[in-house]
């Protein structure tokens, strides 16, 4: 019974933080307040950098408040929902910022046109550790600033979240549903 708990709980928790991930700030944004689609301008993408080069600073924080919102949401709810069941809140905000993040990157209700992940991402690195949002972010902003290549900040932040991770929780299955 205790492995269906388990799936069920890591079910649940994915699923809603899916549907949190479909509210993409820089296309409500786009959409709701300027009246236009941020996905037919620039890259195509729905992502705050799109956003940001083609309708410039003014809503950018609004989008910004938007994805770090929808995915602190999500990561507090993964969190409360695991505690709720005697474990460890970890892994729980792991696998809803994981869930929020695949909601954001591919939105069912926005054709899997989301966007990259990099604000979301980031984000949640900061609600799993600060050790994992110094490694994440410093690199990311490191590397964008060197190179302004926001695309090879989000490479290293990609690749560098699961590692530091670990590096941080080296057995978290074990230690955090004990």
């Amino acid at each position: 019974m205790h492995n269906v708990t388990v799936a069920f709980a890591v079910l649940l928790v994915m699923l809603l933080s899916y549907f949190f991930g479909w509210f993409n700030g820089s296309f409500m944004v786009s959409h709701f307040i300027i009246r236009d689609d941020v996905r037919k301008h620039g890259s195509g993408n729905a992502g705050l950098t799109n956003f940001y080069r083609t309708y410039g600073a003014k809503y950018a924080l609004l989008v910004i408040a938007c994805d770090m919102g929808k995915t602190v949401a999500a990561c507090l709810l993964g969190s409360f929902f695991f505690r709720c069941l005697g474990w460890d809140g970890t892994l729980g905000t792991l696998l809803a910022g994981l869930g929020c993040e695949l909601g954001h990157i591919f939105p069912v209700f926005y054709g899997l046109r989301g966007g990259k992940g990099i604000l979301s991402g980031g984000t949640v690195a900061i609600m799993i550790d600060w050790r994992v949002a110094v490694v994440v972010w410093g690199g990311f902003l490191l590397l964008t600033i060197l190179t302004r290549y926001v695309s090879l900040g989000s490479l290293w932040s990609g690749a560098s979240f699961p590692f530091i991770t670990w590096y941080c929780y080296p057995n978290p299955v074990i230690v955090m549903l004990g």
